[in-house]
């Protein structure tokens, strides 16, 4: 039987983590979703982030991944923007 639905945990920063306030949100989605998909719906509830869409990398349970990583349910998802300065 399969899951109506997958949550996933994304972890914010820089950018993102001002845009929203807060470190951490929680989100669900449809199964067979690729990690691409965060982002996008990132990018719909804040369009002032999508200077960052071209240049954002994407990571799962502390691996980088390719944008088209399908996502699986308790996954940690972190949207890493480029970071300036030091």
């Amino acid at each position: 039987m399969s899951q109506p639905s997958i949550t996933v945990t994304v972890k914010l920063f820089a950018a993102y983590q001002e845009a929203y306030g807060t470190a951490e949100l929680k989100r669900e989605f449809p199964p067979q979703t690729p990690v691409i998909a965060v982002l996008k719906q990132l990018l719909a509830e804040h369009p002032e982030l999508e200077q960052w869409r071209e240049l954002t990398r994407f990571g799962i349970n502390l691996q980088f991944v390719e944008p088209d990583t399908l996502l699986r349910d308790g996954d940690e998802v972190v949207l890493i923007p480029p970071v300036s300065g030091g």
